[in-house]
């Protein structure tokens, strides 16, 4: 649902600048399965947080009622939490290799893509989980041979001790600091931490760089150094 409602309104919106802008250029929304372990061990510890935001009463009456897991998320409220299995492979990604090197711009991985596990026969089958959408996104940057792994979110730049008197914008981090400071829990695990882990994830599998910023400075990531640039 994600993938289809997102990806028609992406695809849709680009389509209408381009066309804006006297440009022709293809665009395809490609249904992406993202290939999981049956026996990662997000399943068994729910970790994702997905849906609206609930006061903690709510919330727990919730878990109650329904049976599922609630977690305080980022100072904003709690939400519920899913299994999030580490993405593996893309079951599309020769079609998307040769889509991307005919030139078309894709959308694909809409909201962490699919989940399906490989069964012993080669087959595939769904299973019920939320993949994280920059872990999916990292991977899939990683197998097309992408130059860089861009991420847009609702903020310019990541910070060290985000909210607090010490607060410090990151503007280039190493691999091995951006590892420091995840592990000293700068990071919400709701938000920017994902972030951080995929950009890092890009970069060892590629040795590119990988940039996190918000849509309104994207132009200037890429030409003026703006937003923060994770790099070997």
């Amino acid at each position: 649902m994600t993938q289809g409602s997102i990806g028609y309104l992406i695809t849709q919106s680009l389509f209408s600048e381009l066309i804006k802008r006297g440009m022709n250029n293809p665009i395809a929304c490609v249904l992406t399965q993202i290939i999981v372990d049956k026996h990662d061990p997000g399943f068994s510890n729910p970790t994702k947080p997905v849906g609206p935001f609930y006061d903690e009463r709510t919330g727990k009456q919730l878990a109650e009622e329904k049976g599922w897991s609630f977690v305080e998320d980022a100072g904003r409220g709690w939400r519920r939490v899913v299994p999030s299995p580490i993405p593996l492979g893309v079951v599309e990604v020769e079609s998307l290799k040769a889509l991307a090197n005919a030139g078309v711009i894709l959308v694909a991985a809409g909201g962490g893509g699919i989940p399906v596990v490989k069964e012993s026969d080669g087959s595939i089958a769904g299973v019920e989980a939320v993949i994280d959408k920059d872990r999916a996104s990292a991977l899939l940057a990683s197998l097309l041979g992408a130059n860089m792994f861009l991420i847009l979110t609702a903020v310019d730049y990541a910070y060290a001790d985000f909210g607090k008197p010490s607060e410090k914008k990151l503007t280039s981090v190493s691999i091995s600091e951006a590892r420091r400071l995840m592990e000293e829990g700068h990071f919400a695990k709701g938000s920017m931490y994902p972030k951080i882990e995929s950009a890092v994830a890009f970069v060892e599998r590629t040795g590119k760089d990988a940039i996190i910023t918000s849509l309104e400075h994207v132009e200037e990531a890429l030409t003026d150094g703006a937003g923060t640039r994770i790099h070997v």
